[in-house]
């Protein structure tokens, strides 16, 4: 068996893969400042971005979770790959060839489960594409006729066919190489009484893709009658294919989700197909299962839900008993959202497919424009169970609809739902209604601190840092010192934003900073992050090699918790509002050097008084020598600023 990937085609793949790029596919980037972009954290949740990408160094940090590296390491620790599969995908995306010591490329040998899963998806994928133009396909097509889509909407969605026999699909797959176990693994096989056979027989495909467009598993409706399977039969749970961790069409939807700050929420794979054609482009799907907490995590990123940057999410349900059912289940989630959240539900319960076949392209946008805001319908569908003609009926409609509206953290929209729901349940003492969802807030807020006491928090934790008490820290994130950026500590702010120079803008401060010694940065992590500098060069190789010159700098740093703070400090913007210059430098440059001497005069006066009257003169000469001198390179540095270093 061929060895390891040799270096140089690493470094190439490395190289030709831009990390802006390979990110943006799972995460929404905006300006950051300094060069820099960032988003909203895709290993953690979080509610502002903290989540940094420096496109010119190659690399990502989070200030919040301590995640950071390269390219090929974040695409290894979101689609949880080995380091081989990491460089062999990225490798095959770009077209280079990888060479491995001790022989030539031998697929199937070097790649790693994940990859040949893929590959398995995606064969499969051309292979029902391909059935769906065959005779036995003609009940396929003419459901999808029936229901408004031509052959040019099922080539968009890369549509396809199941033959009805048993090992069709099988057979081809093991031709091409593959074995029953990997079948099996796949999800395209079950067992049969003779081994693998076809899952899907007889029925529609539709791939399901994630959201680098990669085919992860596949939805099938049956077509026949006597076909006594469920209705829509999916890819059971792979290592490829999580239901609570996709959704169908994000693939199609994501730039425009991103670009319009909106994501349309349907039921089923032909209600997106209803809204893209008729040109609401951001609508996904949930598969076969209902819209959950993880969901929420890949809109959000999508989205950059966060309280500065405020887009929408609309959810359509039928408008029978289980689409309310399931528009209420939605809005357990909602406070989860930054984002404003709303429901649309056509006339007459007709589903986007049903409204688009019965109205129009037209009727489906226009649908999709007039929502109704979530909390709004959760409240009018609480009251709508009681009597209001009685004093109990009315007495009872407030108490389940008044918990939904003290859920609303916003305190003004809070009460303005406060004030309607009075008018709805036909309270005529409105400021009774409203006390009461202030109380009914109290009380939920009470109920949150306490669970988060139980779950271990910490004063200013974020939800998504919980964790319970005494549980381990995760081993995800490398560990690092607890020397942060504190903003009370101007010292340590004056040691990090040097460093951050001396890492994104290494000319600016070269050659002077590299007669700065490590005794200079008294915070021991940025003492280390000095020291990893001065082994790759100093700042002068950096201005000499200014793209290389982080990974340079990482390499020589001993362990992977300096490595990961030296990539912190490489994509964390500088803090000046104007460009980052000579003058900016100099100033960091000269406030460091003063910071060491203000240290060094505490000492040669601490000395002075430890000496006390018993010193000899000699001792005090010395002493007061050093204590003079410093006292006016301070004051020249103070006076003159660079131009003294």
């Amino acid at each position: 068996m061929a060895g390891r990937i040799r270096d140089e085609d690493v470094e190439a793949v490395r190289a030709a893969v831009r990390i802006d790029a390979v990110v943006g596919e799972y995460v929404q980037l905006t300006n950051g400042g300094g060069g820099q972009l960032k988003g909203l954290c895709p290993f953690h949740d979080e509610k502002s971005a903290s989540f940094y990408v420096s496109p010119s160094k190659g690399v990502f940090s989070c200030f919040g979770c301590q995640e950071s590296g390269d390219t090929l390491s974040f695409v290894m620790k979101i689609e949880h790959l080995s380091f081989v599969e990491t460089v062999e995908r990225l490798a095959a995306q770009v077209g280079i060839t990888l060479r491995y010591e001790g022989g030539g490329y031998q697929p199937g040998r070097q790649q790693g489960e994940r990859t040949r899963l893929l590959e398995i998806n995606k064969i499969a994928a051309v292979w029902f594409t391909e059935q769906l133009s065959s005779p036995e396909a003609e009940i396929g097509r003419r459901f999808l006729k029936e229901r408004g889509f031509e052959a040019d909407a099922a080539a968009h969605f890369s549509l396809g066919y199941a033959p009805g026999g048993f090992e069709n699909l099988t057979r081809f797959l093991r031709g091409r190489g593959y074995t029953d176990r990997e079948l099996l693994l796949s999800g395209i096989c079950s067992e049969g009484n003779r081994g693998p056979m076809d899952r899907f027989r007889g029925r529609l495909i539709w791939p399901i893709r994630d959201i680098t467009g990669e085919v992860i598993g596949f939805g099938a409706r049956k077509l026949r009658e006597d076909d006594k399977g469920p209705k829509y039969l999916n890819t059971p749970e792979t290592p490829l294919y999580k239901k609570s961790h996709v959704l169908y069409g994000i693939d199609l939807a994501k730039k425009d989700i991103a670009r319009t700050g909106r994501a349309v929420v349907v039921e089923g794979y032909t209600d997106v197909m209803a809204c893209h054609l008729a040109g609401v482009t951001t609508a996904v799907a949930t598969c076969g299962t209902a819209f959950a907490e993880d969901h929420i995590k890949i809109l959000r990123r999508l989205l950059m839900d966060t309280s500065q940057y405020r887009g929408e999410v609309v959810f359509t349900f039928d408008g029978d008993a289980a689409g309310q059912k399931a528009a209420l289940r939605a809005f357990e989630d909602d406070q989860k959202f930054a984002a404003k959240t709303s429901i649309a539900v056509s006339p007459g319960g007709m589903d986007p497919c049903e409204l688009r076949l019965a109205q129009g392209d037209e009727a489906v946008r226009a649908l999709i424009e007039n929502p109704v805001p979530l909390f709004a319908f959760a409240i009018r569908a609480a009251v709508a169970q009681h009597n209001l003609e009685t004093a109990e009926g009315r007495s009872a409609a407030l108490e389940q609809a008044a918990p939904i509206v003290a859920r609303i953290k916003d305190g003004s929209i809070q009460h303005d739902y406060a004030v309607q729901l009075a008018g709805m349940v036909g309270i005529l003492d409105e400021q009774f209604v409203v006390r009461r969802v202030n109380q009914l807030a109290r009380w939920q807020r009470q109920r949150d601190e306490q669970q988060r006491d139980r779950n271990g928090n910490r004063p200013g934790d974020r939800p998504g840092d919980r964790r319970a008490v005494g549980a381990p820290t995760p081993t995800t994130a490398p560990r690092r010192p607890a020397f942060r950026l504190n903003p009370r500590d101007p010292a340590q702010f004056v040691e990090r934003e040097l460093l951050k120079l001396a890492l994104q803008y290494p000319a600016l401060v070269a050659p002077t900073f590299d007669f700065y010694t490590e005794d200079e940065f008294p915070t021991p992590p940025y003492a280390t992050v000095r020291a990893a500098v001065a082994a790759a060069g100093g700042a002068a190789t950096g201005a000499a090699a200014p793209d290389a010159w982080s990974a340079l700098v990482r390499a020589a740093a001993p362990d992977d918790a300096v490595r990961g703070l030296i990539t912190e400090l490489t994509v964390e913007p500088v803090r000046t509002r104007r460009t980052a210059d000579a003058i900016y430098a100099g100033e960091f440059l000269v406030k460091l050097r003063l910071q060491a001497v203000d240290r060094r005069i505490a000492d040669c006066r601490a000395h002075l008084q430890r000496l006390g009257p018993r010193a000899t003169p000699e001792q005090l000469a010395a002493v007061q020598g050093e204590l003079w001198a410093l006292q006016q390179y301070g004051q020249a540095l103070r006076e003159r600023g660079a131009a003294a270093l």
